[in-house]
């Protein structure tokens, strides 16, 4: 469920530089398919206007947008209107008089007293909205863009491209923009007095290029991550903390995630990335030459993320967060390939990466990456080159054709690969259960085994807006529940639920995202921001009401499920580290106990990742992935927001060094590795 308009915040264009003319850019996704285009045409007037349309995966935003700019080239006035990725509406206005700025969108409204420049940063603009910034930061003498409602954008040139198309031959720049969310966004930009937006390009996701230039996307590209790549050792050398010799955590007290249980306090010594030993406190008899005083804090093994599409600059955030082993659920294979050997040889800050092959079938509604199939044998010549490339795993999408499912698990078996996915559209999960899957993603995908039919095509907004409006109707004690859950428990057919990300289900505008509510305060004023506007079209409060108890019957039927032996693998694709402390919550209010939401966390994530051997639990032997609390979430669930240090293989991380990099207030205080004495 990775956003398409995450990217948005990021773009930079320079309307006043396209004089009374129309420019074109478009969306490419796959390599070279078209997923959409943005016009962005001046008129005579000074008004510009924009179109901007993205359809990938069976969703994604349709806008249109006009606004003029003073002077400084900020807005004077600005306004957009449409739908968002789900659906959601899209209505936002924001204008200046005088020296007040006034603003008003579906989730929220405030004024602005002006004292100089400042750049009014819409909510829900086009990727042409924001890009206005490259502009009006070219006009400031001292390199910084103050931004409305917060916030200061600041940017560096990291490299240069010539690129040719025909005959017409032009230098680029690729821009870092610091000031939005957490992390950099790079931009490819014209050169001259009034630079614009030339390409934006998520590596392995998405190109966006002026039209006529498509042919040097590729190379964009593969340049873009050259030099984000070096961003990125830059920052690895800096957060991580070498363990040369033998470490020892003395009195720290051990999670044993077999049983979900909490031991006594215990000394735990680690050396060359590995548990060498765990023994009662002061048992130890191994020399140490670094100190960790755990001061009788919870010792957890590091967390599973089940369900990511992992990108390069989420690590800080999973690290934060404790989690040190991620599955990647769909990506673009060269990307995450190149990804995986970078942290393995240890310069990327990330977790370690457990792959699951991507296979999806041809139709309009594909979504690209990984394999796109339309027959057997392609599907068997894909799960051929991720049993090849070592996946334990491969992951079924939307417009997989129905027809060749059984065979292609059944091929999958062979070759010794777990079978998992979403339900092709026009199937039940009932279907897919009885046809080979080992695992089902999504609870969505799970509950509209009760509200399909035959003609139902789930590759649509469907498969949200069908659970929202009739999971609040549905008999969970009536026999073809009870027999469905019961199917899965006999099957052992592990569910990865994503809960978390449901939430979004029932979010109202102007309401905080449950994922950050209780955190709210620790965040970046615009991610905050960001994080009250809706993504489903909720027209009235009886609907959102509605929408609100359906996603409770969710929660309760993880619950359900979980009571009757039904495997549950914690797992996100939302906002990193954040989202899976969200997702353990709900397993609370499901009704597990705090220490099996752990237990699901660590040792579920190691077992059905086939990683158990190597980790999951702390134990002599295994992987030195080890996360300590400053609190107690065999208790609270909420305490597993409180890391003081996280250990991963051969390195410590301190979560309170990382969230300050990344402009989050830390949560707790760090524990830092000492040398022995």
């Amino acid at each position: 469920m990775k956003p398409v308009l995450a990217f948005c915040c990021a773009l930079l264009l320079a309307p006043s530089a396209l004089a009374a003319e129309t420019l074109k850019y478009v969306a490419l996704v796959d390599g070279g398919k078209q997923a959409g285009e943005q016009t962005v045409s001046v008129g005579d007037d000074g008004t510009t206007r924009v179109d901007f349309i993205f359809k990938d995966n069976g969703r994604g935003p349709e806008l249109k947008e006009e606004f003029r700019l003073r002077a400084d080239g900020t807005y004077d006035r600005y306004q957009v209107k449409g739908a968002s990725t789900f659906g959601a509406p899209v209505d936002e206005t924001f204008t200046r008089d005088g020296n007040t700025g006034t603003w008003k969108s579906t989730s929220d409204s405030g004024n602005h007293a002006f004292t100089g420049t400042a750049l009014y940063t819409p909510l829900g603009g086009t990727p042409a909205s924001m890009s206005v910034a490259l502009a009006a930061l070219a006009k400031r003498p001292d390199g910084k863009l103050p931004l409305v409602p917060s916030g200061t954008l600041t940017q560096r040139i990291v490299t240069s491209m010539d690129i040719t198309s025909g005959k017409k031959m032009q230098t680029v720049d690729l821009v870092a923009l610091t000031g939005i969310g957490f992390t950099p966004s790079f931009v490819w930009v014209t050169r001259g007095a009034e630079p614009r937006l030339f390409a934006y390009i998520y590596p392995g996701f998405l190109q966006l290029i002026e039209d006529g230039w498509q042919g040097s996307a590729n190379a964009l590209e593969a340049r873009q991550k050259t030099a984000e790549r070096e961003a990125l050792v830059a920052l690895q050398q800096r957060l991580a903390h070498p363990l040369p010799g033998t470490t020892l955590i003395r009195n720290a007290r051990v999670f044993d995630s077999e049983k979900a249980v909490l031991g006594a306090a215990s000394d735990v010594v680690v050396r060359d990335g590995r548990i060498l030993s765990v023994s009662p406190v002061g048992q130890s008899r191994v020399a140490a030459d670094n100190v960790v005083d755990a001061g009788n804090r919870v010792l957890l093994p590091g967390l599973y993320d089940m369900h990511v599409h992992a990108g390069a600059w989420e690590g800080g955030l999973h690290l934060a967060a404790g989690v040190t082993s991620a599955r990647d659920m769909g990506n673009d294979n060269a990307t995450l390939q190149q990804l995986m050997a970078e942290e393995k040889d240890g310069t990327l800050m990330h977790p370690r990466v457990i792959p699951a092959g991507y296979i999806e079938g041809q139709s309009p509604h594909s979504s690209q990456g990984g394999f796109v199939v339309k027959d057997l044998a392609g599907a068997k010549q894909a799960i051929d080159w991720y049993a090849e490339h070592g996946y334990p795993q491969i992951k079924i999408y939307n417009s997989f054709p129905k027809e060749i499912l059984r065979d292609t698990t059944a091929y999958a078996h062979q070759r010794g690969i777990r079978v998992s996915g979403h339900v092709p559209a026009f199937l039940r999960a009932q279907d897919v259960v009885e046809q080979g899957y080992d695992e089902i993603q999504h609870i969505n995908q799970v509950m509209l085994n009760f509200f399909v039919t035959p003609e139902t095509d789930t590759r649509t907004l469907a498969r949200f807006y069908l659970v929202a409006d009739r999971t609040d109707a549905l008999d969970f004690d009536s026999k073809p529940v009870q027999d469905f859950i019961a199917l899965l428990a006999e099957k052992q057919i592990v569910i990865d639920p994503t809960l978390a990300t449901f939430e979004f289900i029932h979010q109202r505008e102007g309401q905080l995202s449950p994922i950050v509510a209780d955190v709210a305060d620790h965040l970046p004023p615009d991610v905050q921001r960001g994080r009250r506007a809706a993504e489903m079209d909720i027209p009235d409060d009886a609907t959102g009401a509605r929408y609100k108890r359906s996603f409770d019957k969710l929660v309760e039927f993880t619950g359900r499920m979980y009571r009757a032996g039904v495997p549950l693998v914690a797992g996100t694709d939302e906002l990193p580290g954040f989202t899976l402390q969200r997702e353990l919550e709900l397993y609370v209010q499901a009704g597990l106990t705090p220490a099996q939401a752990l237990q699901v966390a660590t040792w579920n994530g190691a077992k059905y990742s086939r990683t158990l051997d190597d980790a999951g639990s702390i134990v002599a032997g295994k992987r030195a992935d080890l996360v300590l609390v400053d609190g107690d979430p065999t208790k609270d669930i909420a305490d597993i927001r409180k890391l003081a240090l996280v250990i991963k293989g051969g390195r410590a991380y301190y979560p309170a060094e990382i969230h300050d990099a990344l402009g989050i207030a830390p949560f707790a205080p760090a524990i830092k590795v000492q040398p022995a004495r």
